[in-house]
């Protein structure tokens, strides 16, 4: 069970990055405007913000390879717990103000991930 956890706490940490790389670099190429249903001026306008929220998707993600990585079993899992309750806080409440896509994409992969964890 730890193994399939880990695993999924690995697939929330790459998905973070994938978000960061997309609200960094990719907000106002073609392949972020499709993405986030943005137009070039509307994404320009909003660059600095999305790039700011970007920087956070990649804090989530550090957190989580911290608690992949840490070799005290006890102290690795309450970074993961940690971090995944934060991403689902981060989820919902994009769900609750921008898209409720974000509950699927975001929240509920940190949410079955957690609990795994727990499970395990």
């Amino acid at each position: 069970m730890q193994v399939v956890g880990n695993a999924l706490v690995a697939l929330v940490a790459a998905l973070h990055l994938y978000f960061l790389v997309l609200e960094m670099f990719l907000w106002t190429r073609p392949y972020g405007l499709k993405t986030f249903g943005n137009t070039a001026a509307r994404a320009r306008d909003s660059a600095v913000l999305a790039a700011n929220q970007g920087l956070y998707n990649g804090f989530l993600a550090a957190g989580l390879v911290w608690g992949l990585a840490h070799p005290a079993p006890v102290f690795a899992s309450q970074l993961k717990v940690f971090f995944l309750l934060c991403v689902i806080a981060a989820g919902l409440y994009g769900a609750a103000t921008v898209s409720r896509k974000i509950l699927l994409v975001q929240a509920a992969p940190a949410a079955l991930a957690l609990l795994v964890i727990w499970l395990g």
